[in-house]
């Protein structure tokens, strides 16, 4: 599995929110550029960058930043927020992105994912993201009354096979993942994913690494991070690591 940093962006500062709500927020770096900076210095070999102010405006709003990082930093960096059309998705990859998430378009638009898909295929994931047991979109800021399951399975049929899956209800929270949570994802989902959401301790990002989760590509951290509760190297090394003996 890999770790993917999470830089997020918000009027020009590296912030993170707590449970996705955009009046909890701690700023963490003045510099979008210097956070990611920090973390590759420290090891890390990716970075997933998200717009937040795209995510509420449905257009991107950070794309220099996306650019200052991409061109500075010589590691792969997804990116998300905003992304609602084709033209979006074109100016992120263009900015520098290796990858990006697409989530509340991909949803509501079949013939946009369909063309996202035909056209940057493996580079688009799609954002599953999820508050109290529904999807959530618009940035978090409005619930569906979507099941995170059946989403994933329409998606799937539409051609979709890489997902970023966030349990917004613990993002920001440190207090773990949920096992049983992930591991019905990894059920669900036929090609990849990538878990977000709680990371607090290496206990956690041990504990996924030893459920064996075949699909489960990467992890992605942030206020764990920030806060000191390990270091990029020491949370590669646990999630680089072979698995526990069961």
């Amino acid at each position: 599995m890999i770790l993917l940093p999470a830089v997020d962006i918000r009027d020009g500062k590296a912030v993170r929110l707590r449970q996705g709500h955009f009046d909890e927020e701690t700023v963490y770096a003045d510099d979008p550029l210097e956070a990611a900076r920090s973390f590759v210095d420290a090891g890390a070999r990716y970075l997933h960058v998200v717009d937040l102010d795209g995510a509420r405006e449905g257009e991107p709003a950070n794309l220099h930043h996306l650019e200052r990082i991409a061109k500075e930093l010589a590691v792969p960096v997804q990116y998300g927020g905003g992304l609602r059309s084709l033209a979006s998705i074109r100016r992120a990859l263009a900015a520098g992105a290796a990858r990006v998430v697409v989530g509340t378009a991909a949803y509501t638009d079949a013939e946009f994912l369909e063309a996202a898909l035909a056209t940057w295929d493996p580079r688009v994931l799609v954002a599953v993201d999820v508050r109290e047991g529904h999807v959530s979109v618009s940035g978090w800021t409005r619930e569906t009354q979507m099941r995170p399951h059946e989403l994933i399975d329409r998606l799937q049929q539409q051609g979709a096979s890489r997902f970023v899956y966030t349990n917004a209800d613990r993002d920001g929270m440190l207090d773990g993942v949920d096992l049983e949570e992930a591991r019905g994802i990894s059920e669900t989902v036929r090609g990849r994913f990538i878990m977000s959401g709680g990371i607090g301790s290496l206990d956690d990002l041990r504990a996924l690494r030893d459920a064996r989760l075949v699909n489960l590509a990467g992890v992605i951290s942030g206020k764990a991070l920030y806060e000191r509760r390990f270091t990029v190297a020491d949370a590669r090394a646990e999630l680089e690591a072979a698995p526990s003996p069961r």
